[in-house]
């Protein structure tokens, strides 16, 4: 067989909607697990710069744990004890993770915010809540923004653990199914080299995206 022949094969149309499914899957995953993330972080950046001790310590207590013990192990935890599905065990196993390296990148833009303003705003009568809601939040989120995004490069990236360790047929988990179809080498490395096509266009994307706010936010400034 010729390789324009062993390439039609890998090259069909059941073929590439079979890992165009897989990338939807990764990104319906990725998608979700920063969007709840950021929220959750949010949460967890506000409780560890408040003065309660108690709520202090609660967040720092998550923050530390979860962020020191790999993500891989967490989806494998989450799955077996919760007995989700696929798909949610995902979603919820990195949000679990994604929240807590949020939560610093979400904290370290709350204290970038100029106390001045802070001052400012507490002479004129607002409230702690009024502060934070329009004045440290709007500011803290458009210095992290770049930063929020860049983690969502992480995220995609690290969906290919979940074929591994619950075999969910997400992007790598298609195409590892494919190539399991296939005895040529040449088959194989070009199905190999698309995933890494997608990965690569996904991510950079990403990427380009978080250094175009960032470098729009210094001009503003």
């Amino acid at each position: 067989m010729t390789f324009l022949e062993q390439m039609s094969e890998v090259f069909t149309y059941n073929n590439m909607r079979f890992i165009f499914e897989g990338v939807l899957l990764t990104l319906y995953i990725s998608f979700f697990a920063i969007v709840l993330s950021t929220i959750f972080g949010t949460i967890l950046a506000i409780m560890r710069n408040q003065n309660n001790q108690i709520l202090k310590w609660l967040a720092a207590t998550y923050i530390e744990i979860v962020r020191n013990v790999p993500n891989i192990l967490w989806i494998f935890v989450i799955f077996l004890i919760f007995r989700l599905k696929s798909v949610d065990a995902g979603v919820v196993s990195f949000t679990v993770f994604t929240t807590a390296a949020l939560a610093e990148i979400i904290r370290g833009g709350l204290n970038s915010v100029n106390p001045g303003q802070i001052e400012a705003a507490q002479s004129q009568g607002f409230s702690s809540g009024q502060i934070l809601w329009y004045i440290v939040l709007p500011q803290a989120f458009q210095n992290m923004l770049p930063a929020i995004i860049s983690q969502f490069v992480t995220v995609v990236k690290d969906t290919s653990f979940l074929y591994a360790v619950i075999a969910l047929q997400e992007m790598l988990g298609k195409a590892s199914i494919l190539m399991g179809r296939y005895t040529a080498t040449s088959q194989v490395f070009v199905l190999y080299g698309l995933l890494a096509v997608i990965y690569f266009v996904i991510n950079y994307s990403i990427s380009s995206f978080a250094r175009y706010l960032a470098k729009r936010n210094k001009q503003v400034r």
